[in-house]
């Protein structure tokens, strides 16, 4: 067999895709990529980031490499049209992670001491609040988590912020007992027939169970993907076997396919307990 050729180095590597996306990007380079902009990438970052969860999910290494490997030329896609924008570069951006990371953990690099998680995050909040006030960012210990995240980890971060400033229930029993509160707050205007008021009994709703997550220690965004992926697998299960019957969903009752999903169930059930 011939020698493997030597792995480039990360730095080499990275050099490289930089020098790719900038001649992508020129007047000899690929029409589709010069046309894009800051708004029309943003899709494909949001894109990008789920495919990488989703091979984090189903623990496929090869297809992880690959992945972050795309989330990682959206980053050099947005640094390369910052560049020809004049307003920064790509090392622009690295150094600005290599210096909050080690400005964020004084235990770590400087004299700074925290012993758990949970002082590691109180610190990192009180560092962060410095440098928003130094920038005369909008103050208050809420206004550094982005609008524009996904409602369930929007909900997560403020939470927690929030909990840490030691506005917070005492127990999960008390998180379970404000459930119970607004279900029945949401019973009321279900009977109202309010829309808005019913938008906002949802809310509240979903806000309470991010916060039973955030006790339980338990991601809401992985769980509900975890669901998500769990009821995937059941319905395609009742397709095959409606298909199998000659029937469609459309053509099948309620109790043939509520058949078909406890077998479903009952298979996974199996497979867990070998």
């Amino acid at each position: 067999m011939p020698p493997t050729e030597p792995k480039p180095s990360a730095a080499a590597g990275f050099a490289r895709l930089v020098e790719i996306m900038a001649r992508l990007r020129s007047p000899e380079g690929c029409p589709w990529d010069r046309e894009q902009t800051f708004d029309t990438i943003k899709p494909y970052l949001l894109e990008e980031t789920y495919e990488v969860m989703d091979s984090i999910d189903a623990r496929d290494w090869d297809g992880l490499a690959d992945e972050l490997g795309d989330l990682l030329l959206q980053v050099v896609f947005f640094s390369q049209m910052a560049k020809e924008a004049g307003h920064f570069d790509v090392t622009d951006a690295i150094e600005a992670i290599n210096s909050k990371l080690i400005r964020r953990h004084p235990h770590v690099f400087a004299d700074g001491d925290a012993k758990t998680s949970d002082e590691v995050l109180r610190k990192w909040d009180e560092i962060k609040a410095g440098e928003k006030a130094a920038r005369a960012k909008p103050k208050g210990l809420l206004a550094g988590v982005p609008r524009s995240l996904p409602a369930l980890m929007e909900a997560g971060k403020i939470a927690s912020r929030a909990a840490r400033a030691g506005f917070d229930w005492n127990n999960v029993d008390e998180v379970l007992e404000k459930l119970r509160e607004e279900l029945v707050e949401l019973d009321g205007a279900r009977k109202a027939g309010s829309p808005e008021a019913l938008q906002d009994e949802i809310g509240d709703l979903l806000f309470v169970i991010v916060n039973i997550a955030r006790f339980l220690k338990v991601d809401p965004e992985q769980a509900l993907r975890g669901t998500n992926a769990k009821f995937r697998r059941r319905f395609a299960h009742v397709e095959q076997g409606l298909e199998a019957q000659g029937k469609s969903p459309k053509e099948a009752t309620i109790e043939e396919m509520e058949r078909l999903w406890q077998e479903a169930k009952g298979q996974e059930s199996k497979r867990e307990s070998v």
